[in-house]
């Protein structure tokens, strides 16, 4: 059941597919925009035309930045909810609703406090028609698969995080689900239990002591995506889409000390902070045997997005990597900066759009600009910003340009959230809006009047480096 390979012999000794289980065609994702805005805000995109087969006996992880729809797809395969366009298929037949076929552990535990380990494992069982004594023979089977023994009578209150989470797993295995989705089971966990947990689950998917026949798996963790899964497959943001699709290392080289997985924990690296990056040029320094099987590409999303980072941030992340010598690799940042991908990768993308960085091979590496702007002075440091946002940031252009032609050089803030309203729904435009009011106020390229909502364009010029 648990084997790495997709594949099967045949009789005649040929490969062939292992049986598709689970499939999504085409499934888009669009959130209706309700309210006021919702004659004039066009609704947002969030998944876009993704295609996924999850086949038996494998171990797929899924990934993703912040934002991408890592969580909507996992509940659109669940049938949690419709996608807006496309179908799912269960076995080759629509999928119609929630599937039976599929438990869910979650990140958050989700477990009823004033119920006991016993009574939360059973509840999965209670729409089952199964008499209380094969009820209750099936909980104490997964508690016991899962090491629970001895605290059948606790109340979560008593548990540690990890045995909270052992509970929500043998909640999902009672069921004995034919695939098992994790919504980033692990991240709520510290890293010691978080890594014991990891083991032994994969100890019992290996040795078959599960009743599941295939694992999805959403994590922003890409060591444990690539210790873990038989196939990673990496999300884009803005809409979501399956970037690339990339094959699970062999079991052997799935270690933390092994030299393929660092190859591959550097690739996805790579890709994840290179969105606009073509992924056949990020493939290309790859080891071939880490590029064999299916390799999807799709174009990028072609609007700007600014990424919701502090000025400060920034800075710090620029005068680290100077401090390295101008050029760090991206996943020792994060170990530095005690940082999980989706904290980091926004940094990366806001040092990278305005040009004070660039993504190298897994390494973030200084521009002349970012060099100088490590170095600099406070005033000649706001100087700088100040290039590189007109330059590199297309929004904070359109207010400057709109400013020196609007009466009065004022702006009202509603016009600036009906040009993000076109590309974004109304909660994207509002962060969108006011990650750019913090740009633009470090740059001094305009003031921005909070309790009457307008723009202002700044009269003096900005303050000269010494």
């Amino acid at each position: 059941m648990a084997q790495s390979n997709q594949n099967i012999l045949a009789q005649d000794g040929t490969p062939t597919p292992a049986e598709v289980l689970l499939e999504a065609r085409m499934c888009s994702k669009t959130y209706e925009v309700e309210g006021k805005h919702a004659q004039t805000t066009k609704a947002p995109l969030v998944l876009d035309c993704v295609q996924v087969q999850i086949h038996a006996g494998e171990f797929v992880a899924l990934l993703g930045p912040s934002g991408s729809g890592k969580s909507t797809l996992l509940r659109i395969l669940a049938g949690l909810i419709r996608p807006s366009s496309g179908q799912v298929f269960f076995k080759g037949q629509p999928q119609q609703g929630p599937n039976p076929h599929i438990a869910i552990v979650f990140q958050s535990f989700a477990l009823f406090p004033w119920l006991t380990v016993m009574q939360n494992v059973a509840l999965g069982l209670e729409a089952q028609p199964m008499a209380p004594t094969q009820r209750l023979k099936r909980a104490l089977a997964a508690i016991d698969v899962i090491g629970l023994d001895g605290f059948e009578d606790a109340y979560p209150k008593e548990l540690s995080g990890g045995m909270r989470q052992r509970v929500g797993f043998a909640r999902a295995l009672v069921v004995e689900p034919e695939i098992l989705f994790m919504d980033e089971p692990f991240s709520a966990l510290d890293v010691l239990t978080a890594a014991n947990l990891r083991k032994e689950l994969l100890g019992l998917w290996r040795e078959q002591n599960m009743p599941t026949r295939a694992i999805l798996m959403v994590t922003h963790n890409i060591d444990e995506a690539v210790s873990m899964a038989d196939r990673i497959l990496v999300l884009g943001a803005n809409p979501g889409r399956i970037r690339v699709e990339l094959p699970g290392l062999p079991i052997e080289q799935r270690s933390f000390q092994s030299e393929a997985h660092t190859a591959l924990v550097d690739l996805i690296y790579r890709i994840m902070t290179s969105p606009q990056e073509d992924i056949t040029t990020l493939l290309q320094t790859q080891a071939p045997q880490a590029l064999t099987g299916p390799l999807t590409t799709v174009p990028q999303h072609p609007f700007q997005v600014l990424p919701h980072v502090a000025i400060g941030d920034i800075t710090g992340l620029i005068e680290l990597v100077h401090s390295r010598g101008g050029r760090e690799d991206i996943y020792q940042i994060g170990r530095h900066l005690q940082q999980e991908l989706d904290d980091l990768l926004p940094l990366v993308e806001a040092a990278d759009l305005l040009d004070l960085a660039d993504t190298q091979e897994g390494d973030l590496v200084l521009t002349p600009e970012g060099k100088r702007f490590a170095e600099a002075g406070v005033l000649e440091e706001k100087n700088i910003f100040r290039e590189q946002a007109l330059a590199h940031v297309s929004i904070l252009r359109k207010i400057l340009q709109a400013l020196e032609t609007a009466p009065g050089h004022v702006l009202p803030e509603e016009h600036v959230l009906s040009i993000l309203e076109e590309h974004f729904g109304p909660e994207e435009a509002q962060a969108q809006l006011a990650t750019a009011i913090n740009w633009g106020r470090y740059a001094e390229l305009f003031t921005f009047l909070d309790d009457r909502g307008i723009f202002r364009l700044e009269e003096t010029e900005p303050a000269q480096g010494s």
